[in-house]
């Protein structure tokens, strides 16, 4: 018994020794590489900074660590199991993984996409990424605690994964790669600290993208292509290839459906689009119309919905620099320019009316803030002269609209009747803006102004609401709103009308308490004393040595006096004198020969 007892008692002292020998390490990874990502670079997606943070941290940890590799000729140095006795080992190889990675991504970030030679080493890169981080993994499963190698662990196969899934092959073993990392992270995030709850949650998010994509790849998920768009809208490093692969291969349906696209149809014309990159652009327009129109977008916030409109300008923004280089190379064919004529002025037609529906998007932003309590000091308060900013755009571009479809020789019914429509939109815009330039009139305190503005704005919604009744489909939301814009403009200027009156019979009483209480001296709101006032007594006039209150020796400017006035005088007398004569005393001319000579 008692040998087996020292048996014991050797072999925890055994165990004890090879601890100390062979401590185990413990990184935080995700925690480590989301701060630095998010400090250097990748919070705007600029890759290039992060590897150049990278390449930095590793220049360090070598030199801190004594492990360069040699001076003039290139000597790789190794880092196996026995050569990691410090942490910062671990982070050598950590760094070296996402440099390769954030390399990878920089040549995948490209204005206009890796061409042949660039992709081959984009992958070369993911490669290196995956080699260095299938070591760390190793690394930390022998000398790192159990958390430590779990995380190494989910990020090898994150890596793995992201390789795969950039070649197009081997969808399966991605899936699996991705599962994997997602099953740790789900672990890992049920435990520790908030703060790492919070980040293992945000990383399984991330992923998800990437495993639904790969089901649809693999045939297990009946989702579309399409469909994914509104996946990955939230941002994180890791869905930002999900993101540029999303993008490629929707291009390449493009292209495909853009070879059975012959024309594009706007208000009874019919424009044919003979160049592909064009029709690429349209149908990416259209595409993105559909996200805006579609059923999902009372979820989508203002925000997102802004950030689709710019996609939008910008694919019709291309779409017509394609027509115009059309244009440009059609040479004397007048059948050509006129088909490309038209269809430039369609899409700038399309362009103009997406153009009014993002400022009509951003009235309604602002109008909510302006009728938000202005006790609630976490949000700005919109101005009235914002919004009539607003309309003055709105009025600006329905006008542009008009007059660009107006300008056609062979107008069509519908052409026409757009017209009408933009008018009618014309005047309600300007109601709209009458309405709110009065109120910021009444800020101001102008009553009158204001007073004559809101009935002026309520003339404008009474003749809207009289149109907009008299036409077939009138839209009877549109006609609600302007009731209540009449209604307001109403209550508005007799509120107007009554606090001006208010205000004219207080003026006298206001101005006989001013001019009673005017004082030469003016009023002090301490009694004060200065040195030249105090000459015969010991008091200080310097300030304290805390206060910026300047020295009490003087008062400037110096107060007024009051002076006796001069005496007026009344000269009344002045037309009743009579002055002597003078005319013995002035010079008489001398006349003759000698008189002018003398002169």
């Amino acid at each position: 018994m008692v040998k087996g007892d020292e048996a014991l008692a050797m072999e925890i002292d055994n165990t004890a020794n090879a601890e100390r020998i062979n401590p185990k390490f413990s990184i935080n990874v995700l925690q480590l590489l989301k701060s630095a990502q998010m400090q250097h670079g990748l919070r705007h997606r600029d890759y290039a900074r992060y590897r150049r943070y990278c390449t930095a941290r590793l220049r360090r940890l070598y030199k801190s660590l004594k492990f360069t590799h040699g001076r003039g000729k290139f000597t790789r140095r190794a880092i196996t199991e026995s050569t990691v006795t410090e942490v910062r080992f671990l982070h050598v190889v950590l760094y070296m993984a996402e440099r390769a990675w954030s390399h990878a991504m920089e040549k995948r970030q490209l204005p206009d996409g890796p061409n042949g030679r660039q992709r081959i080493y984009l992958l070369g890169r993911l490669r290196k990424a995956v080699k260095w981080a299938t070591l760390f993994a190793q690394l930390c499963a022998v000398r790192g605690d159990s958390r430590t190698s779990l995380e190494a662990e989910a990020y090898a196969s994150y890596m793995k994964g992201t390789l795969l899934f950039e070649q197009d092959k081997n969808w399966e073993t991605a899936l699996v790669n991705f599962k994997n990392a997602r099953a740790v992270y789900e672990e890992l995030g049920k435990y520790g600290s908030i703060e790492n709850q919070i980040l293992c949650r945000e990383r399984v998010e991330e992923l998800e993208p990437s495993i639904r994509y790969c089901l649809h790849k693999v045939g297990k998920s009946s989702i579309q292509t399409s469909e994914f768009l509104g996946i990955g809208e939230m941002d994180g490093p890791a869905l930002d290839l999900f993101r540029a692969k999303l993008e490629t291969v929707m291009a390449e349906e493009r292209s495909q459906q853009a070879a059975s696209m012959t024309e594009f149809c706007w208000h009874g014309h019919r424009f044919p689009i003979s160049n592909s990159k064009t029709r690429v652009f349209i149908l990416k327009a259209q595409e993105l119309e559909k996200d805006l129109n579609g059923p999902v977008v009372g979820s989508l916030s203002a925000e997102k919905r802004l950030g689709i409109f710019d996609k939008i300008f910008s694919a019709y923004h291309d779409a017509r620099s394609c027509i115009r280089n059309d244009l440009a190379a059609a040479g004397n064919a007048e059948n050509v320019k006129d088909d490309l004529n038209g269809l430039d002025k369609a899409v700038s037609a399309v362009l103009g009316q997406r153009t009014i529906e993002r400022n009509q998007l951003l009235v309604s932003i602002a109008k909510s803030k302006f009728t938000k309590n202005r006790d609630d000091k976490g949000e700005k308060i919109t101005k009235p002269e914002e919004l009539v900013r607003l309309y003055d755009l709105l009025i600006q571009n329905s006008t542009d609209l008009s007059d660009l479809v107006s300008s056609g020789r062979d107008r069509k019914p519908e052409e026409v009747a757009f017209v009408e429509e933009l008018s009618l939109k014309i005047l309600v815009f300007r109601a709209e803006r009458c309405f709110y330039l009065a109120k910021s009139y009444s800020s101001a305190g102008k009553r009158a102004e204001a007073y004559v503005l809101f009935c002026h704005a309520r003339s404008l919604a009474d003749t809207a609401i009289q149109k907009l009744q008299l036409a077939n489909n009138a839209d009877e939301a549109l006609v609600k709103d302007l009731k209540a814009l009449s209604y307001n403009c109403r209550s508005n200027s007799c509120i107007e009308h009554a606090t001006g009156i208010m205000e004219e019979e207080k003026i006298p009483e206001r101005l006989s308490k001013g001019v009673s209480t005017i004082s030469l001296t003016g009023q002090q709101k301490k009694e004060e004393k200065f040195l030249v006032d105090l000459l015969d007594v010991y008091e200080s006039a310097i300030s304290e040595a805390n206060s910026k209150a300047p020295p009490h020796i003087e008062r400037f400017p110096p107060p007024f006096q009051s002076v006796p006035c001069n005496p007026i005088i009344l000269d009344n007398v002045f037309s009743s004198i009579e002055f002597p004569s003078l005319e013995n005393r002035m010079k008489k001319d001398k006349k003759g020969l000698f008189g002018r000579l003398w002169r």
